[in-house]
C-alpha cells in the first residue's frame, strides 16, 4: 500500500507530478489507469472550486514536485517573499532555490530515479560535493560545484545498468556531466524555462500570502 501514496497525490491534485521515476512514463501509471481523485469509487472533479481550493492544489503541486514536507516548503515560499529581488520575478527565484538543493541536483544529472530516490541515497552517505561528503538534501549547491558519486559506491547494484540508462540522457543545461567519472558540475543559473513543473506559481505565492 505505502508503495502507492505518491501515486495517489498525483491523482489527487489531477497532474503528473513525475514521482516514481520510470513509472510515470510506462502505460503503469496509475494516472492514467484511475483519471480521477483516490477513493473507493471513481469520483468526478468538481466543476468549480474555490480560489483558496485552487491556490491550495497548486501549492500541493509544486510541493509534492519537489519532495518536500510542508515546513520546508513554506520556507523556501516565505524566504522569498521577504526577501524578494526587485529585478526577478518571485516565482523564478524560488524554483532557482528548489532547483539547486542537492537532492533535485542528483535527480537532475540522473544518478537516481525519483527525487524521493535521490534523498535517500544523499542520506545513504553516496556523494561527495567538491570531494567532501555530504549528506543533507537541502545543501544549495552553487555555481562551480562538483557532486560526485563516491567511488566506494559505483559498485553498488542500482548502477549495474548505469551505462545502459545514461546512453541517451541528457541534463538541463546549467549542469555539466561526466557519465564516465559519475560526476555531475553545476555551470550556470538555473534556466526556469527548462524546468516547466506543472503549476500555476502565481497560486502558490498568494496561498501563503493569505
Amino acid at each position: 500500500m505505502a508503495k502507492s501514496i505518491d501515486c495517489k497525490k498525483c491523482r489527487r491534485v489531477g497532474a503528473k507530478l513525475f514521482l516514481k521515476g520510470e513509472k510515470c512514463e510506462s502505460q503503469a501509471c496509475p494516472m492514467i489507469k484511475k483519471p480521477y481523485p483516490p477513493g473507493q469509487k471513481p469520483k468526478r472533479r468538481k466543476g468549480h472550486v474555490s480560489q483558496y481550493g485552487k491556490e491550495l492544489v497548486e501549492k500541493q503541486k509544486l510541493r509534492n514536485w519537489y519532495n518536500l514536507q510542508e515546513k520546508q516548503f513554506s520556507s523556501y515560499v516565505k524566504s522569498v517573499i521577504s526577501k524578494q529581488k526587485k529585478t526577478e520575478a518571485a516565482g523564478d527565484q524560488l524554483l532557482k532555490k528548489l532547483e539547486r538543493r542537492l537532492d533535485n541536483i542528483v535527480y537532475r544529472a540522473g544518478f537516481a530515479l525519483s527525487r524521493a530516490h535521490s534523498r535517500q541515497m544523499i542520506v545513504q552517505g553516496f556523494f561527495n560535493i567538491n570531494g567532501k561528503p555530504v549528506d543533507r538534501p537541502s545543501y544549495q549547491v552553487k555555481i562551480g560545484d562538483i557532486v560526485s558519486v563516491k567511488t566506494s559506491k559505483k559498485k553498488k547494484k542500482l548502477f549495474e545498468e548505469y551505462d545502459v540508462k545514461m546512453k541517451n540522457f541528457n541534463p538541463p543545461i546549467w549542469i555539466a556531466l561526466d557519465k564516465e567519472k559519475m560526476e555531475a558540475k553545476v555551470v550556470g543559473e538555473v534556466v526556469v524555462e527548462e524546468i516547466s513543473p506543472p503549476v500555476e506559481i502565481s497560486s502558490v505565492f498568494e496561498f501563503y500570502s493569505r
